[in-house]
């Protein structure tokens, strides 16, 4: 699958061109302590590797392609104390590259640059451009890996283009293979566990964090870990979609919001569901809550390739309006913003909030979350309620459709577990 990854991609790059992906590094995080690693996503889709300070590169000629990968060599020393890392023949079993093209990955730059002589234009041709993964979230943010070797050789060679293929691997990353669907699907089935879990041992009086500590356990046995800052919020404090404290005691005849997540082979599942901390709906809450059910399942029925985001939004934005004006909270259509405040939904894979191009129409295969919400902080209510959708012509995948979420089935459900 990587290798029609990669092909797939270099269809898409000019002629003549270098294209390098890196895994990446653990960042600092205090004296000799590091952060747990996280691969690149772009790197992973591509290889299907894990592992820190591995190169992928990719040539591309007039009439012909290949692969590269730089990795480190397996060193007896260091696996004795961080275990040892793939031999060139399981990165080349892994990826599909031949073993003749891993190279050490101290070698790196004198292939670049072999590449970039006279000497090696019989095999690429006059490299003209060469492609990075130039990803930056905003200014504040430390410069990338990709940012700085960018910057190295514009000083090096000033004579090549340097490029973004960001938005290549956006656009080719928002449509879903089976493989992929299926560890979405292993993800979801684990929230699914974590979730029953909570409705096993949420009541009132415990704190917030008791009850994350349940999900956190279901993940532990299934050696995954949440792939976000798990939310969950009681009353009031799930009006703040962003809340993350969870420190608060669970009131009695609270609405509790669990906004969570695990990663399958790094692939992300992205579940909220909104539970009575007593085990019933109040007749308000009850109300409130089956608005935002129905907009949910209005928004999964109507959702389908060939729209844009936009028109998908919209949809979601309008009968949410139309729920409020009956429950009495709003009058005039532009007063919608006092009680839902953010879209309604995003691409969803190896990131959370997944990269695609927003501007296009949707396309078949995408997956995308459904997750309308009414937030009500005068009345202590937050209600969310978001699945996850493979967009499909004729009919749209549920992949969280096993996860409970009418009133009855809810209500039934955490009155069973005390009998």
């Amino acid at each position: 699958m990587s290798n029609e990854r990669r092909i797939a991609y270099a269809n898409q790059v000019n002629d003549q061109s270098l294209s390098l992906f890196f895994s990446g590094f653990a960042p600092l995080k205090s004296a000799d302590e590091f952060y747990t690693f996280a691969v690149n996503r772009n790197f992973f889709y591509l290889t299907g590797i894990d592992q820190e300070n591995v190169c992928l590169l990719i040539a591309k000629g007039a009439n012909q392609v290949k692969s590269y990968l730089f990795i480190e060599p397996v060193d007896p020393v260091k696996a004795l104390w961080d275990g040892a890392g793939l031999t060139f023949e399981e990165a080349s079993s892994l990826t599909g590259i031949e073993v003749e093209n891993i190279r050490d990955i101290q070698t790196l730059n004198t292939f670049i640059a072999q590449m970039l002589s006279t000497t090696r234009r019989a095999l690429f041709g006059a490299i003209e451009t060469i492609y990075l993964d130039l990803e930056r979230f905003n200014e504040h943010v430390p410069a990338t890996y990709p940012i700085t070797f960018a910057q190295k050789l514009k000083d090096l060679y000033p004579h090549i283009t340097v490029k973004s293929n960001q938005m290549i691997l956006a656009e080719m990353r928002t449509i879903k293979d089976e493989s992929e669907i299926l560890e979405l699907k292993k993800a979801v089935a684990i929230t699914k566990v974590g979730l029953e879990r909570i409705m096993d041992n949420l009541k009132p009086g415990r704190f917030e964090f008791q009850v994350e500590a349940e999900y956190n356990y279901v993940l532990n046995l299934h050696r995954t870990s949440p792939s976000f800052g798990t939310i969950a919020a009681s009353g009031k404090n799930a009006t703040v979609l962003h809340y993350r404290d969870n420190d608060s005691a669970i009131e009695p005849n609270a609405l509790v919001l669990f906004d969570l997540g695990c990663y399958s082979n790094h692939y992300c599942s992205d579940i909220t569901r909104t539970y009575p901390a007593n085990g019933r709906f109040t007749k308000r809450q009850r109300d409130v809550y089956e608005t935002v059910l129905e907009v949910n399942k209005k928004a999964i029925q109507y959702l389908q390739p060939g729209m844009t985001l936009k028109e998908y939004n919209d949809y979601g934005k309008m009968l949410l309006t139309e729920g409020a004006k009956k429950l009495g909270l709003i009058k005039e259509d532009h007063e919608i913003m006092k009680y839902y405040y953010h879209s309604l939904g995003h691409y969803l894979g190896l990131d959370v909030h997944d990269v695609g191009n927003y501007t296009k129409p949707i396309p078949e295969g995408a997956i995308i979350t459904v997750e309308p919400g009414l937030y009500i902080a005068e009345e202590g209510i937050g209600i969310r309620i978001e699945d996850d959708i493979v967009v499909k012509k004729g009919g749209n995948i549920n992949l969280s459709e096993a996860i409970i979420k009418e009133v009855d089935d809810i209500e039934a459900y955490m009155k069973s577990r005390k009998s």
